[in-house]
């Protein structure tokens, strides 16, 4: 379905000001556009005001841009945390976006990691719609007919997303059948995950490109792509360097990499003829800490999503128990205090780790099942000298602080993002690290306003990198900000035994 028709016919269902404002935010050009200008006008929520300016300023009519110039279309898991943060400010917004997404679903059950805006010009972003080919080259995978897409993913944070808007007004939830509409959307992205991407047998989901992953060009990929021949050079042009300074980008050898690598997997139809274990043909196949861990949680979500609409939820909180204890099986690394990427295409016939730490291995705490010695553990890794949280670091940086790789400008190579930051502070008052989660918070919202809600900022100083008014920094800041007691029992990623019983 057209983007463009998608929005009208959500919106026509909604109020007339669904495609406008979110309530409360401002617009005109005099406007407040950071805190500090907000706060010396004499508004009393001058955070509120900035980040749902933001918001609407990257508001589409049917969705939210992360930003208007460095990146024009609609990203997965970007809608997934915005939603977390419109909730605040309009539930029915914040189920628009999810909606919209998920109208770009392929047949095959995954969730683009791109929907294209027909109207944005084809050079404003590379890969553009004519490199992905999503109709032609995906069409034996269920690729839609009427709209573009990429090829590939992202995260799976949908479930989550889709329970804390529903939270947000149950009654809107209801009245408009949010849940009833979206479960069955979700279930097949989760199906798709749990079984055309169990590339290594054991029931994890792999990643057969970085992009899939989120943190782009981590050092925890340096391994696995070096087996990978980059695309040539002038084979291609980066739109990224219009906008982004080289400085803090992927390199031009990271990047022919990561072309060759969705130029191959387009070539052989998106995986359309794969269907189990180690059939993926590709270079890359990557087990993700983080992907894992984002998917179980929203496992837990889509339990409580079924449980909300009648049906049994016992299955879907075992099966997300059961892939719990498969991630520390598998991904764990007590020596190292964190979990650890497994390349599946090195070493034994299972893959091998991969020696660096990020913070894809901290995500991980989230999850309410974890054996409380490897919550201990990680928590020890976050504050020690690898991550330095409380300590010389004002917020988690993406990659370990002591590795010859780190790099405190370079995308996802060390400088700190507000949405994993999140995920972490999360985990930590989830397992009751609540002193060391509210000074995560307040870390979080000083560095989110101060950077103008950058796209990433210097783990030390807080120093913005990257597009200013990003759209994932104001919608988390602005879900930090009014909802102190996210991680309450009603709020969690997981569930209690307590939760399972009033909704099985």
């Amino acid at each position: 379905m057209d983007r463009t028709t998608t929005g009208a016919a959500v919106t026509a269902q909604a109020s007339p000001a669904a495609a406008g404002p979110a309530d409360g935010a401002t617009t005109g050009a005099t406007a407040p556009r950071t805190t500090a200008e907000a706060g010396a006008r004499g508004d009393p929520d001058p955070l509120r005001t900035a980040a749902a300016r933001v918001l609407h300023g990257n508001w589409t009519g049917a969705s939210t841009v992360p930003s208007r110039e460095l990146y024009p279309h609609q990203w997965s898991w970007d809608s997934a945390f915005i939603a977390i943060g419109l909730r605040h400010l309009s539930p029915l917004r914040a189920q628009l976006e999810l909606e919209t997404l998920l109208r770009a679903q392929w047949a095959d059950g995954r969730v683009p990691h791109i929907v294209f805006n027909p109207s944005v010009p084809l050079d404003a972003y590379f890969p553009s719609p004519d490199f992905w080919r999503s109709a032609t080259a995906g069409r034996a995978a269920g690729a839609p007919g009427g709209v573009q897409t990429s090829g590939i993913v992202q995260p799976p944070v949908h479930a989550l997303a889709a329970w804390l808007v529903h939270l947000a007004d149950p009654g809107l939830s209801r009245a408009r059948s949010f849940l009833a509409r979206l479960h069955p959307r979700l279930a097949a992205w989760h199906r798709f995950l749990l079984h055309r991407r169990d590339l290594g047998g054991a029931g994890l989901a792999a990643v057969v490109h970085p992009w899939e992953q989120g943190m782009d060009n981590s050092p925890c990929w340096d391994a696995p792509l070096s087996r990978v021949p980059p695309a040539r050079p002038r084979t291609f042009r980066r739109a990224d360097l219009d906008h982004g300074c080289p400085r803090d980008r992927p390199t031009d050898l990271d990047y022919g990499r990561y072309v060759r690598l969705a130029t191959d997997y387009r070539d052989r139809g998106y995986g359309a003829a794969d269907r189990g274990p180690h059939e993926h043909r590709g270079d890359f196949a990557v087990e993700d800490p983080a992907f894992n861990a984002l998917l179980i949680a929203s496992e837990h979500a889509l339990a409580r999503i079924t449980g909300e609409l009648g049906v049994a939820a016992t299955a879907r909180h075992e099966r997300a128990e059961r892939l719990t204890r498969v991630l520390v099986e598998r991904l764990w690394d007590p020596a190292f205090g964190i979990f650890r990427c497994r390349d599946l295409r090195a070493g034994p016939a299972d893959g091998a780790p991969v020696a660096e730490r990020g913070i894809t291995g901290l995500v991980p705490l989230l999850l309410p099942g974890l054996p409380g010695d490897v919550v201990t553990a990680l928590v020890r890794t976050a504050c020690g000298p690898h991550f330095e949280l409380g300590g010389r670091t004002r917020l988690v940086p993406s990659h370990d602080l002591l590795s010859p790789a780190f790099d405190a400008r370079r995308y996802w190579r060390g400088p700190a993002w507000i949405n994993t930051n999140w995920l972490v502070e999360r985990g930590l008052r989830l397992h009751g690290e609540r002193a060391r989660a509210d000074a995560l918070r307040t870390a979080l919202l000083d560095v989110a306003t101060a950077s103008g809600f950058s796209e990433y900022v210097d783990p030390y100083t807080g120093s913005g990198f990257g597009t200013r008014g990003f759209s994932w920094s104001a919608a988390l800041a602005l879900d930090l900000h009014l909802d102190a007691d996210h991680a309450s029992a009603h709020h969690t990623a997981g569930a209690g035994r307590s939760e399972r019983a009033r909704h099985d």
